[in-house]
């Protein structure tokens, strides 16, 4: 693969990897996305603790594939959590495997439960008219 593909996919992986994160967080805020939003945190986490079971607890397909492209550039070292890598090659910001480990599965949490929470009073709702 040349190394102007490989660049183009390090940039769409980091482009697409962090607004997929930011949806997992954010993506329950707009009513019409709701469904979508938990239907993502729900693969999201499929991908951790199931394809885990297999592949290491917190496997995310994306991050293995990222990886892949950069270990073709010739970046040795990378760090297991992808939030860790995005938040120092996006904003300089260096923090601990443990510290991420804690983020990232805090935040998906809070989504889960935002989000069940949502379609729960949804359908409540429903059940009332």
């Amino acid at each position: 693969m040349s190394d102007l593909l490989l660049h183009i996919l390090d940039v769409f992986f980091v482009v697409f990897h962090s607004i997929l994160i930011l949806f997992v967080l954010f993506g329950w805020i707009p009513k019409p996305l709701r469904l979508l939003h938990l239907i993502v945190v729900l693969l999201t986490g499929a991908s951790w603790f199931i394809l885990g079971l297999f592949y290491g607890i917190g496997y995310c397909p994306l991050t293995d594939w990222h990886w892949n492209v950069l270990n073709q550039l010739g970046k040795t070292d990378l760090p297991v959590a992808y939030v860790q890598y995005i938040l120092d090659r996006l904003l300089g910001i260096s923090i601990t495997p443990a510290f991420s480990d804690i983020i990232t599965l805090l935040g998906w949490a809070g989504a889960l439960l935002i989000a069940f929470y949502l379609q729960y009073k949804k359908h409540r709702k429903r059940k009332k008219k």
